[in-house]
């Protein structure tokens, strides 16, 4: 029997096998000359009408008697919790063992979202004294330990039966457990927890949020990576035991990681085990302090957390099951581009890019070993990382990179003049790079300044080995102008205008048409188009991000002209208005596809065919969410790498996805005979 409401609830926290249960005891009931949906209630043993919210409240409740345990007695549904005059009703409620009278467990799951969720359980859990809670909306969940009234702090999971919350908390957690409970792959994500901690904890904390959040993920980054070949056996356990088609499903992923022994595993440290706060804080510095050593020039050697003993046990409990390393890196990103967007980041009109987006440059360019390359607005080295991935096949795999690998990757570059995002850049770009990065902060528009960094020992103490590389491909020596890069991958800010005379000067487009009157103003984008073509050596190529009105606007022929001189138009790439959402909502965008002219490689010729196309599935929602896959059981699907699959047309995702819009450029590409896609 089938029920039209099951099609709009999203319960892919549950197994087939839990939600086939609960129909069986579905039936039909005619009231009111109408046939309504009862279900003979698990708890209070009568027939209840079924809605969405009991739905859920059904299955939870199946859960914590066949897989947690608790026997039917106690617990209890609609339970009433007071509030001086005013009663209301808990979902769920698990006594105690010995105190049938008192909460133990209370479970929430009215609200639809967390955040209103949490604020109803927690005034529950603290009318009652109840220690631990949980709210579930049927595909996400919470749990949390109540520490007192002012502190909740996330836990692994509930106890069972059997066990107590002490065992819970102090349990042995290794990288096995964490690819089973991570909470990215329950729909729980990064930017949400930070959200969380904003109210819950920033808030009233005085400090530096991204420069605390930032050191939390840096150091949860780093116990990851620890665990490098625990992560081998990992992969070749569930290449044993897991078809590849199966890979992309989380339930059968977790299914074959159960049966993996782990008692030679290392324990993970970022975790709160139930220690005093003072032995927590202990314990994650000197995680964070190593991390440092391993990982230079991203913190200050005196750099240590401001947060207070008690925030910092609440933040390391909420981050502390979610898997980072070998994460998909738009994860990371949508959290850092939360934090950074507050900064003058934003208010430039600068966002990190979409990895689908990132990942169909990269293929559409093909970058060789060997080849020098650079992001002249590396955001969070998006394009230089992705590059590196290419090049050498490590996706944050732990494996270890080879002496051949780490020369090709000192010929990644990627320069920016926020100095929060390049730390971001580099700590992702020094994971790839095995410790070893070229990100620099730098003003790519005002090279003539350069030396305003180049000449502060602290900068060059950070950036110095990484400018002496960068030095080294200057086509004069004297001179930060012109480079001899073979590739380049940006999307630089285009929002507002350079109307500094000093820095205008310094371009062609700083001049009228007719190169004798200077201009007053030039957009920001324009002035990064120059720059960046005097960054290519001869059959150089690039892509780049630009407004599309700069391909179709009258008044932009000069910009075209000047593209046109200096090289081939190969292709251009129509982005989704929502491609850039939220940060930059219904900003209409388009990637050009260039390369310079050569006499070998890039033949100057008047008349050739552009590859034009229009991607029509941004992989994200009006509201600017990413749109995953979905499985047959309506969870997210994951990829090979155990990564979240974006839903989009710009690329196959590894066969995953149909064929986009990069497999229809590289067919045309060969065809056409580019020199990057044909061998000499």
């Amino acid at each position: 029997m089938e029920f039209d409401f099951f099609n709009n609830l999203n319960l892919s926290l549950f197994t087939l096998e839990e939600i086939d249960q609960l129909k069986k005891r579905i039936f039909l009931k005619e009231r009111r000359g109408k046939e309504v949906a009862f279900v003979n209630c698990i708890i209070r043993e009568k027939p209840i009408q079924i809605k969405q919210e009991e739905v859920v409240r059904q299955l939870y409740a199946f859960r914590l008697i066949n897989s947690y345990g608790y026997p039917k007695d106690r617990l209890a549904f609609e339970y009433s919790v007071n509030f001086g005059r005013e009663k209301k009703s808990a979902d769920i409620v698990v006594f105690d063992k010995d105190r049938f009278d008192t909460a133990y467990i209370i479970v929430e799951l009215k609200k639809p979202n967390l955040k209103d969720g949490k604020a109803q359980l927690k005034s529950y859990c603290n009318a009652t004294g109840a220690p631990i809670g949980v709210w579930t909306n049927g595909c996400q969940i919470s749990h949390y330990h109540r520490k007192d009234p002012n502190y909740f702090e996330d836990i692994t999971d509930i106890p069972k039966v059997s066990q107590s919350l002490r065992e819970i908390i102090s349990e042995r957690f290794t990288l096995k457990n964490l690819l089973i409970k991570d909470k990215i792959a329950n729909e729980k994500f990064l930017k949400n927890i930070i959200e969380e901690l904003e109210d819950e904890v920033f808030a009233n904390a005085g400090v530096d949020v991204f420069e605390e959040v930032f050191k939390l993920i840096f150091t949860k980054l780093y116990d990851e990576f620890r665990s490098k070949k625990d992560k081998i056996i990992i992969e070749h356990h569930l290449d044993q035991n897991l078809e590849d088609s199966q890979r992309g499903d989380f339930e059968k992923l977790k299914d074959a990681l159960i049966n993996l022994n782990d008692k030679k595993f290392r324990i993970l440290e970022f975790r709160n085990t139930g220690e005093t706060e003072t032995e927590l804080r202990k314990k994650i510095l000197a995680l964070f302090n190593e991390a440092k050593m391993k990982w230079q020039g991203v913190f200050s050697g005196d750099s240590t957390f401001e947060l207070t003993d008690s925030h910092l046990s609440v933040c390391i409990s909420s981050l502390q099951d979610i898997k980072l390393f070998n994460s998909n890196l738009l994860i990371l990103d949508e959290a850092f581009e939360y934090l950074v967007n507050k900064s003058a980041k934003s208010e430039k009109g600068q966002y990190f890019t979409p990895r689908h987006v990132i990942d169909m440059c990269v293929q559409m360019l093909n970058p060789q070993k060997g080849e020098y390359m650079i992001d002249t607005a590396s955001g969070s080295c998006g394009f230089p990382v992705h590059t590196i991935f290419k090049l050498t096949g490590h996706l944050f795999t732990n494996k270890d990179i080879s002496d051949d690998d780490k020369t090709h990757i000192m010929k990644i570059f990627g320069i920016d003049f926020d100095e929060k995002s390049v730390r971001v850049s580099r700590t992702l770009n020094l994971i790839a790079g095995d410790g070893e990065t070229n990100v620099l902060n730098l003003n790519t528009l005002d090279y003539e300044r350069w030396s305003d960094k180049t000449d502060n020992p602290k900068w060059i103490n950070t950036y110095g080995k990484g400018f002496e590389r960068l030095k080294a491909l200057r086509r004069d020596k004297g001179s930060n102008k012109f480079f001899n890069f073979d590739l380049l991958m940006a999307n630089p800010p285009f929002a507002g205008d350079i109307k500094e005379g000093r820095l205008l000067h310094q371009y062609e487009f700083g001049f009228k048409a007719d190169r004798k009157k200077a201009q007053t103003a030039v957009g920001r984008d324009i002035l990064f188009i120059e720059r960046n073509i005097d960054f290519l050596k001869p059959g150089g190529r690039m892509a780049i991000v630009l407004p599309q009105g700069r391909f179709n606007n009258p008044s932009d022929i000069q910009i075209r002209n000047f593209i046109s001189e200096h090289g081939r138009i190969i292709a251009v790439i129509g982005l989704s208005p929502n491609t850039f959402n939220p940060h930059a909502s219904g900003i209409k965008t388009s990637v050009l596809f260039f390369q310079k002219w050569h006499e070998k490689h890039c033949p100057r010729i008047e008349d050739y065919p552009i590859f034009f196309a229009v991607s029509e599935k941004s992989g994200k929602d009006n509201s600017g969410n990413y749109v995953y896959v979905k499985n047959e059981n309506g969870q997210n699907k994951l990829d090979f790498n155990g990564h979240l699959i974006v839903d989009h047309d710009l690329h196959n995702h590894h066969g995953l996805l149909n064929d986009g819009i990069s497999e229809s450029f590289i067919k045309w590409a060969k065809n056409e005979k580019l020199s990057f896609w044909v061998k000499n």
